[in-house]
């Protein structure tokens, strides 16, 4: 039998995790190979070109547009700040004047005689890459940003919302099926990242808002009160770009499903330790997962490898993640060699698998993903 290759869901207490910080544009890398970084280090920076602005200067002197440029009494790469004045007209006998003031602030780009427009482009507006994670640059690419290496624990979740942060984590609940109410949010969780158990309610999004919590790691949610919060529906593009003041990570799924134990004990087990939080978010190609990193203390050991391709096998750790066993956990039992016909009369490649309650089910391989340890 071949080998069998899905994409996984890593729940993991220590391995190496690199992150790539790229400028959206070249730029200026700051760091070198070797240096330590803390999540805030910058690590390359860059200056994003400013809008092209028009002014509509025959429309406003009020005269045609190729008699627009003589009363135009600035130069091309002149700076400009909004309110100054840039044209005015002769009048009759010195009466009458027509003034053009900026509207705008930046730098003269262009002047278009056949419509009498100026073309002024506003201020570059810096870009700054921090690191997101505590570890060290094993790679520079010039002009473009560097690669962070650690090792710690992560925690990826099936869906999430939020930017990076960083915050220390402080266990919420007792338990995995305990539900995150606002009783279980304290004044003093401002930037905390909260952990709870089978979801959180919608009070409890708005108090962790509130309090400026900085992150939620929960099993699941509730899709009508996270709409709610964010006024508009998430649909299928990729997320972690929402402006709001906290990151949403959900381990399981849609709805009140109790976060899987083995990683609300590693969660635990992470009570008290600094963390790196990010909620992006895309589940078509190039999958991208939402995420939760410790970095561990080095202490001197030898860390091992990445991690290399996750393969199935039986006894392989597996979520579902289609119907009609959505967040199902299980193993694989089986791996059959022949391909089975669906209702839909694709052949496919299948599993069995047996989940937590004790089913054995029949499975697409496309419809699972493992759960590396």
């Amino acid at each position: 039998m071949g080998s069998a290759y899905t994409p996984g869901l890593t729940v993991s207490r220590d391995l190496i995790i690199r992150r790539v910080r790229r400028l959206p544009i070249k730029g200026e890398v700051m760091v070198q190979v070797g240096d330590q970084v803390e999540p805030n280090t910058p690590v390359a920076r860059a200056m994003l070109p400013g809008i092209l602005q028009t002014i509509k200067l025959a429309d406003k002197l009020g005269v045609e547009a190729k008699d627009a440029k003589g009363f135009f009494n600035m130069q091309i790469g002149d700076p400009i700040t909004k309110g100054q004045l840039i044209a005015e007209t002769k009048g009759l006998f010195g009466w009458f004047k027509s003034k053009v003031e900026s509207d705008v602030s930046g730098t003269i780009e262009g002047f278009t005689e056949l419509t009498g427009h100026i073309l002024v482009r506003e201020p570059s507006i810096p870009v700054e890459i921090a690191a997101y994670i505590q570890g060290s640059i094993v790679e520079v690419m010039p002009e473009e940003g560097a690669i962070v290496e650690t090792r710690g624990a992560m925690v990826q979740g099936i869906f999430g919302v939020g930017g990076e942060r960083t915050g220390k984590i402080r266990i919420a609940t007792s338990r995995a099926d305990e539900m995150l109410d606002a009783s279980k949010i304290l004044p003093d969780d401002e930037g905390k990242i909260l952990v709870g158990g089978s979801g959180i309610t919608a009070d409890a999004i708005q108090k962790a808002s509130d309090l400026k919590v900085t992150g939620l790691i929960v099993g699941g949610v509730r899709d009508v009160d996270l709409m709610n919060f964010l006024g508009y529906d998430i649909g299928v593009a990729i997320t972690g770009s929402e402006d709001i003041s906290f990151t949403l990570l959900v381990t399981e799924g849609f709805g009140e499903l109790a976060m899987a134990d083995r990683t609300f004990e590693l969660l635990k087990s992470l009570d008290g330790e600094m963390a790196s939080i990010n909620g992006a978010t895309q589940i078509r190609a190039g999958v991208i997962r939402p995420e939760l990193v410790v970095p561990l203390t080095m202490s001197g050991e030898q860390a091992h490898a990445p991690a290399k391709a996750l393969e199935l096998g039986i006894g392989t750790p597996i979520r579902i993640i289609r119907e009609p066993y959505f967040g199902k956990l299980g193993a694989v039992t089986e791996l059959p060699a022949t391909l089975q016909v669906l209702e839909s009369g694709t052949e496919v490649r299948v599993l069995m698998a047996k989940l937590a309650d004790g089913e054995i089910v029949c499975v697409p391989r496309a419809n699972v993903e493992i759960i590396a340890t």
